[in-house]
């Protein structure tokens, strides 16, 4: 697709931005349902949220980028959008597998990042492994629609796309 749209020359920002960032999963597919348990116990079910716009944030303690990101959501999206029974958000860590590791990675991140958003474990990278490569980097959030379809997914952290997908959140929820 990336190589359709240098050839001819076309401008399309989000879609081939996508290309060959480590996604198997593309904007306007159904997103991959999956359960996720937060470190308080809240169960999120993809599958029962369909209906709200969902962001779904990859993370882990010893990435840098997602350090640096993490406030910035908790601010710009989360502090905004945490009242709205539209809207659901979890972070999910990536690459735990061990109990004890599991705790001590959520309370690192929320002691580095001082955020009050919903975080889970990602137990072995299984539901990263549902949007992105197995080796593929973490630093991803994918926002899905009220239907169930991905709207947005990110990579890393650039401000213009991090505006892209706090625009794409809101006009979501102003459907």
């Amino acid at each position: 697709m990336y190589r359709l749209c240098v050839l001819f020359g076309i401008i399309c920002s989000s879609l081939c931005a996508q290309v060959d960032r480590g996604y198997i999963v593309e904007v306007g597919d159904k997103a991959p349902l999956f359960t996720a348990k937060t470190i308080d116990g809240q169960i999120i079910d993809i599958e029962k949220s369909i209906g709200k716009v969902i962001m779904l944030k990859f993370t882990a303690s010893w990435c840098g980028v997602c350090m640096h990101e993490m406030p910035v959501i908790e601010k710009e999206v989360w502090q905004k959008h945490k009242d709205n029974e539209d809207f659901i958000m979890i972070a999910l860590t990536k690459d735990t597998d061990k109990k004890p590791q599991r705790e001590k990675e959520i309370k690192t991140i929320i002691e580095k990042t001082g955020v009050t958003y919903p975080i889970g474990i990602d137990y072995n990278s299984k539901i990263f492994n549902m949007f992105a490569e197995k080796k593929a980097g973490v630093t991803r959030s994918i926002i899905i629609d009220q239907n169930g379809d991905i709207a947005f997914l990110t990579r890393l952290f650039k401000q213009d796309e991090f505006d892209e997908m706090k625009n794409t959140i809101n006009q979501l929820l102003s459907k």
